[in-house]
């Protein structure tokens, strides 16, 4: 009996040297800390060139502006102590707090001046310079028509800045809670250049400040002692770890090596809420999955027949219903329902008509076009491959596949895909929009004919320009409002974007994690956030 009691004993010895382990970073005696999992590799912290959600995760904690996200992600003041706003709404003075950079020099008025002119500066070429074009001679300082001391922007003294706008901005605190308007370090970034992200000559202004980069693996930043509000961060280091491989993020949370990930393979929610109950995070999020197709580059797009045919031809109800089930929706309209200040009755011309007389038009328009069963048309759809990506581009190439077309797929990580995007060297693409404040100009704005590279699909039209123009003039909100629906209406009459569903955010998060607020914005400050102590045992 003693042979079969030891050959047990030393298989069970085997089989327990050969389960995972449990790999955290190490924390300091006596420390919080939080392990993040983050989705992609951020490919800058630089307020003035970031232009992806999982960069501003970082991003947001290590710099702050005048406003920040509040828990809810509401618009909380920071840097702005209080403010003035002149009758006609075009004058807006903010007085800052005393603060301090994380190498004791103070932060100024001035930093925000630099900060703004170096993002319009064409040789920055940001993503979002955009956004600025709200400053008097925002876009002619972009466009190299004026200097940048032309820019609506100025140092009263030390601690009072000044904007001077092109037209009313009742939205501006929520607009600057966006890192584009971040103050930046003016003696560091001359100093150092593109290095002064590094962790050897970073400087910031946020609740945490950055330590280590080790790309590919993690990023790590330590809590701020200098920050202006220190008593209200709770968590002393947090490490951010790239999770490109959600269903290998979704066990390293359940083994503990992570506290949270923001995000999840859509269609494994309910096995999720079975095995990992008390995580799963799920929340109508301000944002549109959609398909833009390259109308700059590719000639058989600049048709609309072409255009509808691809969109009519996708059947979203199949995606969010069977392939997602996370509680998505279809869209038939590009600026999601719950945005504030949208406008009723928007929708796709198209949008109540049953799906298999959709795909009969959709066949028919083709062969308008030129497109039939002699001379099909082939399309490439260039996707970042992420699981929830890949299973829709799947979906979207067997639609068209059924209405006739050739359709390839190219998967790419998911930086290389947006910079094939914004270069145009793409032919179809897929990507989704998260609002960078919560009003229809944050998503309508990507269409105008000057936005420059996240105008993905190269859509043009100056009426369209001029009733977003309008609506900027408009200080009636109910007039507004319908401007700007007009504008998204006509945006979808010429099938600007192929929006395909409204998207619902998800995370997986440890109960251990406190402070963790589901918001329909999808910000979450790591400021908010603490961490319980693990069970003993």
């Amino acid at each position: 009996m003693k042979l079969p009691l030891l050959l047990a004993l030393a298989c069970t010895l085997v089989l327990a040297g050969c389960q995972p382990q449990v790999s955290r970073p190490p924390c300091p005696a006596g420390k919080t800390c939080l392990a993040w999992g983050n989705n992609t590799e951020a490919g800058t912290l630089d307020p003035q060139k970031a232009s992806l959600v999982d960069e501003f995760a970082i991003i947001g904690d290590l710099y702050t502006g005048l406003f920040t996200d509040g828990p809810d992600a509401s618009p909380t003041p920071a840097l702005a102590e209080s403010w003035t706003t002149s009758p006609d709404g075009l004058t807006w003075t903010f007085r800052l707090r005393p603060s301090k950079w994380t190498d004791g020099r103070p932060v100024t008025s001035g930093d925000f001046v630099f900060a703004f002119r170096r993002l319009l500066d064409p040789n920055t070429a940001s993503s979002y310079a955009f956004l600025l074009y709200l400053l008097e001679n925002g876009q002619a300082v972009n466009e190299g028509k004026a200097g940048p001391e032309t820019l609506g922007v100025r140092a009263v003294d030390p601690l009072t800045l000044e904007l001077r706008l092109e037209h009313p901005a009742p939205y501006l605190p929520a607009l600057l809670k966006h890192h584009s308007f971040f103050p930046v370090p003016a003696h560091v970034v001359t100093a150092h250049g593109d290095a002064w992200t590094r962790p050897e000559n970073f400087v910031g202004n946020g609740a945490f400040t950055l330590v280590e980069w080790k790309l590919g693996d993690h990023i790590r930043v330590v809590k701020n002692p200098d920050f202006f509000d220190p008593g209200s961060v709770c968590v002393d280091q947090i490490d951010y770890f790239p999770t490109p491989d959600s269903v290998m993020a979704e066990r390293r949370v359940a083994r503990g090596e992570l506290d949270l990930n923001t995000n999840f393979q859509s269609s494994r929610v309910q096995r999720l809420r079975d095995n990992l109950p008390g995580y799963v995070r799920t929340y109508p999020a301000l944002a549109t999955s959609y398909i833009a197709l390259n109308t700059v580059s590719v000639p058989a797009f600049r048709d609309l027949r072409v255009r509808r045919a691809l969109s009519m031809g996708v059947d979203r109800d199949f995606i969010t219903g069977k392939l997602m089930r996370a509680g998505q929706k279809p869209a038939y309209s590009f600026v999601p329902p719950a945005t504030a200040g949208h406008g009723d009755g928007v929708r796709l011309k198209w949008a109540d008509m049953p799906f298999d007389a959709r795909q009969a038009e959709a066949r028919r328009l083709l062969a308008e076009a030129g497109y039939g069963p002699g001379d099909p048309l082939s399309v490439e759809i260039k996707v970042g491959n992420s699981p929830d990506n890949l299973l829709l581009s799947q979906a979207v190439a067997a639609d068209w596949t059924a209405l006739g077309l050739k359709v390839s797929t190219v998967q790419n990580e998911g930086q290389i895909a947006f910079s094939a995007y914004k270069r145009k060297d793409f032919q179809i693409g897929m990507m989704s929009w998260y609002a960078d404040f919560n009003d229809p100009l944050t998503f309508l704005g990507l269409f105008r004919s000057d936005t420059g590279q996240q105008n993905y699909s190269g859509y043009a039209n100056p009426r369209y320009d001029a009733l977003l123009d309008q609506a900027d003039r408009e200080p009636d909100a109910t007039r507004r409002a319908r401007t700007l629906a007009e504008a998204e209406q006509l945006m979808l009459d010429e099938e600007g974007v192929i929006p395909v569903f409204q998207v619902v955010s998800r995370a997986l998060v440890s109960p251990r994690v406190t402070g963790w607020t589901d918001n329909i914005e999808n910000f979450h400050r790591a400021r908010w956030v603490c961490v319980k102590p693990a069970a003993a045992g």
